[in-house]
């Protein structure tokens, strides 16, 4: 069984990294490369590595609308549009910006907008129902359902499978997370801060104290837990996510404890790898794929949990997580067309 999809959005570099993924999927029929500002451009234009992609379509929606599933790598503005005109048409989607991951409330305090759909919000729908937050690892059952998956951000991702599973052994109000992404995270078009004499040589923090992906963070790591602090930096270097996060343990927590609970969480997961404590994740070692490598430590001096994670932020935090999802839904095999095999050296 094979189905037809179309992506949205594919001049980005999370829209063409869905086509690189996609065009090698045994099971999905990649018809559709669509991209507004460069339609009927050659995408090798773009992506020299994409050299037998044709030319990019145009945005039709009634077309769109004919698939088994639309990918959506766009801005969350055009994906709030389109998203819910695809899902009211009936056809299944996949959304890489932000528009569905929050409740109405949440997107109109973090995003400034008032959501122009609150019962297409995952945020509101508690990973249940037909919209769902996609991240396979904790809503893999309700994915399966699902007519609408808002797919997880970069920062997000790698994240929540840090700290989710060891969220009931740490202190509320105590998380505070360290991130760095590789400049391919602010996207293709360009901006005076990705100039390669800006970038080459530097690093520095940007977003705190309110970057957008707090909100989602806090939201999906659970009340519970309560507000943590968030900053994140640009390194100089085109992929990679890594985050460390710092928790104050609850009384009696132990090494032991930490390993066992991410063990025990991710033991049967296809892309999360647990390193042994004193272990630590490499950017390189997951780049190209969908995995995601986590280590855990205790520091005995100040009681606190020191987690690191690392992710592609276009594999893991972007496209591969949505073609994760999309196997997940069209009852494919989950690991098909995506590896945890990086590129290394």
């Amino acid at each position: 069984m094979s189905i037809k999809a179309g992506i949205v959005g594919a001049s980005g570099y999370g829209g063409a990294e869905l086509a690189r993924l996609l065009y090698g999927h045994a099971q999905i029929q990649l018809t559709t490369i669509a991209a507004h500002a460069h339609a009927g451009k050659p995408v090798a234009e773009l992506f020299p590595n994409l050299v037998n992609a044709g030319d990019f379509d145009p945005v039709e929606p009634q077309q769109l609308a004919e698939l088994d599933l639309v990918f959506l790598a766009t801005p969350h503005g055009p994906a709030l549009e389109l998203g819910a005109e695809l899902y009211d048409a009936g056809t299944k989607v996949i959304d890489l910006s932000a528009a569905f991951r929050l409740s109405a409330s949440d997107f109109l305090q973090w995003y400034k907008e008032a959501h122009p759909r609150p019962d297409l919000a995952a945020g509101d729908t508690q990973a249940a129902g037909d919209v769902v937050y996609g991240l396979p690892e904790f809503h893999r059952a309700a994915i399966t359902t699902a007519k609408l998956v808002a797919s997880p951000g970069c920062y997000p991702t790698a994240t929540l499978l840090g700290l989710t599973p060891l969220r009931e052994l740490f202190e509320a109000n105590t998380v505070v997370v360290d991130a760095k992404s590789g400049t391919s995270g602010a996207g293709r078009q360009p901006n005076d801060g990705q100039h390669f004499a800006h970038v080459a040589g530097n690093f520095t923090a940007y977003g705190a104290p309110s970057h957008r992906h707090t909100g989602e963070i806090e939201r999906w790591l659970g009340q519970a837990v309560g507000p943590i602090s968030f900053t994140p930096h640009l390194v100089p270097m085109s992929r990679g996510i890594l985050i460390t996060a710092y928790a104050t343990l609850r009384a009696g927590i132990t090494q032991d404890d930490i390993t066992d609970a991410l063990m025990n969480a991710y033991q049967n997961e296809p892309f999360v790898h647990v390193l042994k404590p004193g272990s630590f994740p490499h950017t390189k070692a997951v780049a190209g794929t969908n995995a995601c490598h986590l280590s855990a430590l205790v520091d005995g001096r100040t009681n606190r949990v020191v987690v690191t994670s690392a992710i592609d932020n276009l594999g893991k935090g972007a496209a591969g997580q949505a073609v994760q999802s999309a196997n997940i839904m069209c009852g494919f095999d989950e690991t098909q067309g995506l590896t945890t095999i990086g590129l290394y050296p």
